[in-house]
Order: structure tokens, then C-alpha cells, then sequence
């Protein structure tokens, strides 16, 4: 039986300055993300996603909602995503946590209004600006 030493470097992780604070806590649920049509999408850590009124999924936030359809600012994906071109993609997503505005993604061309901000707020997210030190 093989035996490792506590001192072994096992990993790095980089810090990315998207989590900012501690409160309101950090929370991971699950999300489904909706294909876009005819080709693979992927999304970066970081990304915000609004929720679909009528089916319940994910799409970018800044996207326009089909006809009769409501988009609502809901969370922030945890980890890069390939959505594939026939299918929608299950993923995990922070549901709640303090984030920093500058490392947030949305849609090419799209700016996060102050009413995208309060829909996030109202869900557990706060956006909040890094002041260095």
C-alpha cells in the first residue's frame, strides 16, 4: 500500500477575484443551460444567466426572450460550459455569494442594468465593487 506524505503538493488553485466576500454565503445548485441552435456554445466561469419564465432555463444574460417568454437575472455559472448544438446542458451555478462586478459575462454587446442587479440581490447575489488595497 502506497503511503503519501502531508507536505505533498497535490494542486493550485488560482484566485480569480470573481468571489469578493464572504457574505451572503456561497451557494451551489444546478442549472439548465438552453441550447442556442445550429452550434456549440461555451461559457466561461463567471458568466450570468437569466431564467426562462415558461421552461425553467438558462440563457445569457442579454438575451432576447421568445414571444411571451420572461428573462429574470438568476445566478452565475460556476465552471466553463460546452453547450452542445442538439441539446441543452445541466451544470452548476452559484445560486447565492458576493460577487465582483468586473469579472462578471454577459451577452457580446449587453450592459448589466441596475434592475439585473436588484433581480440577482433578490435571489442571494450580491454585486458588489473591489476597492484595492
Amino acid at each position: 500500500m502506497a503511503t503519501k506524505m502531508l507536505s505533498e503538493k497535490l494542486g493550485e488553485v488560482e484566485y480569480d477575484n470573481l468571489i469578493v466576500g464572504l457574505t451572503p454565503p456561497k451557494r451551489v445548485g444546478a442549472g439548465k443551460i438552453a441550447s442556442v441552435g445550429s452550434k456549440e456554445a461555451t461559457y466561461t466561469r463567471g458568466t450570468v444567466f437569466a431564467k426562462s419564465a415558461k421552461d425553467g432555463k438558462l440563457y445569457i444574460l442579454g438575451s432576447t426572450a421568445a414571444s411571451g417568454d420572461t428573462l429574470t437575472a438568476d445566478c452565475i455559472l460556476t465552471d466553463e460550459v460546452t453547450v452542445p448544438a442538439t441539446g441543452d446542458a445541466t451544470t452548476t451555478v452559484y445560486l447565492a455569494g458576493c460577487f465582483n462586478p468586473d469579472k462578471l459575462v454577459v451577452k457580446d454587446e449587453y450592459t448589466m442594468t441596475e434592475a439585473d442587479k436588484s433581480a440577482l440581490r433578490m435571489n442571494g447575489i450580491a454585486v458588489l465593487p473591489v476597492t484595492e488595497m
